[in-house]
């Protein structure tokens, strides 16, 4: 019997999602993922595991509306914001019938959700200061019922214009929601859009534990939305999406002291990068250093520097971004430790 007979067409032609993890690599220097560097240390305090989680657990709902500055109905937990982005896919979009747009380059999931689950896509690439081109969305917002924006955006590190994200929210008045995908939100906290939801019902953001918390295993994240959104999403999403110690923890780093050591962290790694960002301004073979807001730098090295394979042979794993960008030479490096960021300048004054 031939399996791949019994498998949805459209799943058929489908490509992975290429996370870090996906493409691997050998070594000990792992910059790659966006993750914070350090492993926090908790401990569970939950030893319930007979018994089913919450469905929505209340605490870890009442925190981070509390640090959201929203109100708990206007938030609804899942496993990752992965699992949000496909959520709202689930709710809002009919299969082969409904549109998704998304401007790269960006996160990628936007993509694979979309092809997963036979939603159609639009693409409008951002313009060459990777700001969103609304000229051209306006052109192609026929059919469209969700529009993803990633601030500060992966894997450029720009924040969007927020006029220009006000201008969005007006072409899609009446006819599409717009994301905006906070992951990153945390290094440049000013930057949220988070007080607008109130003169904005089709406005909704998206937010993650897994960066500026430190927390990328645990898995969780939270959608900010009205809750005639939340409600909506309430009908899909699976009846236990986080378990009981992911919940546990999740409290605790909600916590305020969790959250006054998130915020060490942010500014910790935002001088990190501050230094690296100048050292790696000082090579010859870097051709610029792209300014961020998140923790990572995108970095244009010279197109005939083999710059990525050089260091993943070295054990010192980056993220091409040269496919996603559309040109040669892009990689982005995300902020380590200090001797991490240092082995990364050595070797990288090594390549002639």
């Amino acid at each position: 019997m031939d399996i791949n007979q019994l498998v949805r067409k459209n799943v058929q032609k489908l490509t992975p999602y290429q996370s870090a993890r996906r493409i691997g690599g050998n070594g000990d220097v792992w910059l790659n993922a966006n993750e914070y560097p350090v492993a926090p240390n908790f401990q569970l305090t939950e030893q319930n595991l007979n018994r089913y989680p919450e469905a929505q657990p209340e605490q870890v709902i009442n925190r981070y509306a509390q640090y959201a500055g929203v109100t708990p109905e206007q938030v609804i937990v899942s496993r990752g914001a992965d699992e949000a982005i496909e959520l709202l896919m689930r709710a809002f979009c009919e299969p082969e019938t409904d549109t998704v747009l998304y401007c790269p380059p960006t996160y990628g999931m936007y993509q694979v959700s979309a092809e997963t689950l036979g939603i159609k896509t639009k693409t409008v690439p951002t313009k060459s200061n990777w700001q969103l081109d609304l000229d051209r969305i306006k052109q192609n917002l026929d059919n469209v019922k969700l529009i993803y924006v990633c601030s500060p955006n992966n894997p450029t590190g720009n924040l969007i214009d927020q006029d220009d994200i006000k201008t969005l929210l007006k072409l899609a008045e009446n006819r599409a929601l717009v994301i905006i995908d906070e992951a990153y939100i945390e290094f440049s906290p000013n930057s949220t859009v988070v007080s607008w939801l109130a003169n904005y019902p089709h406005l909704v953001i998206l937010r993650t534990l897994s960066k500026a918390f430190a927390l990328a295993g645990l898995r969780c994240g939270f959608t900010l939305a009205n809750k005639p959104v939340i409600d909506a999403l309430q009908k899909v999403i699976a009846p236990y999406p986080l378990a009981t110690p992911v919940a546990d923890i999740a409290t605790q780093a909600l916590s305020k002291d969790g959250i006054n050591t998130m915020k060490l962290h942010v500014t910790n790694l935002n001088k990190q990068k501050e230094q690296l960002a100048n050292q790696l301004s000082a090579l010859e073979i870097v051709e610029k250093v792209y300014s961020s807001e998140a923790n990572y730098l995108c970095v244009k090295f010279q197109s005939n520097k083999p710059v990525f394979s050089k260091l993943w042979n070295q054990g010192i794993i980056l993220r091409d971004q040269s496919k996603s960008i559309g040109q040669d030479g892009f990689v982005r490096i995300s902020i380590g430790t200090q001797a991490e960021c240092e082995a990364v300048i050595t070797a990288l004054k090594a390549i002639k």
